[in-house]
């Protein structure tokens, strides 16, 4: 069935002119001038087809026609009240789901949700692995990116964007750094990520140019040895989400606990 188009806004102006009767202390309330309460009366009369205030000498009465919608549209707003709450409490939800390139996750991220799960016992994780993972259709709340900005989302830097090399021998190429040696010659290893490149190096197959962050990570678990000087990169790890997802409560907080801002 087609829904009527609800004038909310003239509804809304309504119900405070009906409750003060008076436009003026409406405007008070809704922060307008008393003239834009007149605006909306008028116009709200004018789709209704009836009269809702009439002038007397003691001051503003409702009609009939006012009075009889009144105690319907009041409970209306109230379950309007009660929807937008219901809304609101999913940003209070305690389950995340977070999307984060596989090496990025065990190296970097892992131990950092484990530590902000121990002050909060009470939250679930659930961890997508991709990095172009899409926001809407995994229902994601977060996400990792190796990319050169949040772009059109909302999202801070995890870290100075800086690589550094690992290992010696060829180079090994993936698609962070694609050709990272001769820009004649093609590396002599091409691998699907940053964590394969990283596996690739310390196995002895090569050398490569990897996140700084992510070679910090592997240093201090003892998988490799001192790093050499970093270089700037184009590219960084960026915590990333829409604008409603990263404005929500529950966000805020790990989005400050994985930056050192909580």
């Amino acid at each position: 069935m087609k829904r009527t188009h609800l004038p909310l806004n003239a509804l809304r102006v309504f119900d405070a002119a009906a409750r003060h009767l008076s436009f003026t202390r409406a405007a008070d309330e809704l922060a307008v001038t008393p003239a834009a309460v007149g605006q909306q009366i008028r116009a709200l009369e004018d789709v209704l087809g009836v009269v809702l205030f009439r002038r007397t000498s003691k001051g503003l009465e409702l009609t009939e026609e006012a009075g009889a919608g009144l105690e319907a549209l009041r409970s209306g707003f109230l379950h309007f009240e009660g929807a937008v709450q219901a809304m609101q409490a999913g940003q209070s939800s305690h389950v995340y789901t977070i999307a984060a390139p596989r090496e990025f996750f065990a190296a970097w991220l892992a131990p950092r949700l484990a530590a902000f799960r121990k002050d909060n016992p009470q939250v679930r994780f659930i961890i997508v692995d991709g990095e172009m993972t899409d926001f809407t259709e995994a229902n994601l709340d977060l996400a990792v990116r190796w990319t050169e900005g949040p772009g059109d989302l909302e999202g801070v830097a995890l870290g100075a964007a800086e690589q550094v090399v690992v290992g010696t021998g060829d180079w090994i190429g993936w698609p962070g750094d694609i050709n990272p040696g001769d820009d004649t010659e093609a590396p002599a290893i091409v691998v699907g990520d940053a964590g394969q490149a990283m596996s690739a190096a310390i196995s002895g197959l090569g050398r490569a140019r990897v996140p700084l962050l992510l070679a910090q990570e592997m240093q201090q678990t003892g998988r490799i040895g001192a790093l050499d000087a970093p270089e700037p990169a184009r590219r960084g790890y960026w915590l990333v989400a829409p604008a409603p997802q990263w404005r929500q409560k529950k966000v805020r907080a790990l989005v400050a606990a994985l930056t050192g801002e909580g």
